[in-house]
């Protein structure tokens, strides 16, 4: 099968050595997303449920690039530095997802890349078709 490398451009994937997302057949997967904009600045800092919907919306335009949609996710991971704020990202994240409703794991870690970064999400979506472009 043909292995699409989709990058976004960092100077971080040549040197840390991985693709915004791959696509292989019919399977995505979009690498771990953080509230960083295009220039490196984190969004709404100390605001777990705008940093989720900045990532969400920048995975949503990860997929496009790669012939998906947010309706072809299967699996999301969340990855948050607070599970006390759970809800907020679990709002955020609802939004999204309510009638796609992917298999969802939420973890908390000590802590993400950038000590601004309060969620980091990574999905993985199935198309119906391999062929869909």
């Amino acid at each position: 099968m043909e292995r699409q490398l989709i990058s976004s451009g960092t100077p971080w994937e040549k040197s840390v050595g991985y693709s915004r997302s791959v696509r292989v057949g019919n399977q995505v997967f979009v690498s771990g997303t953080t509230a960083s904009d295009e220039s490196g600045q984190t969004v709404s800092v100390d605001d777990a449920y705008s940093q989720t919907q900045f990532i969400l919306r920048k995975i949503e335009s990860a997929l496009k690039e790669a012939g998906a949609e947010l309706t072809d996710v299967v699996r999301t991971r969340l990855f948050v530095t607070d599970i006390d704020r759970w809800e907020e990202i679990g709002k955020a994240h609802g939004e999204f997802f309510s009638t796609i409703r992917p298999a969802a794991t939420m973890v908390e870690v000590s802590r993400l890349i950038n000590p601004d970064h309060l969620v980091e999400i990574e999905v993985d979506a199935v198309l119906a078709s391999p062929s869909k472009p």
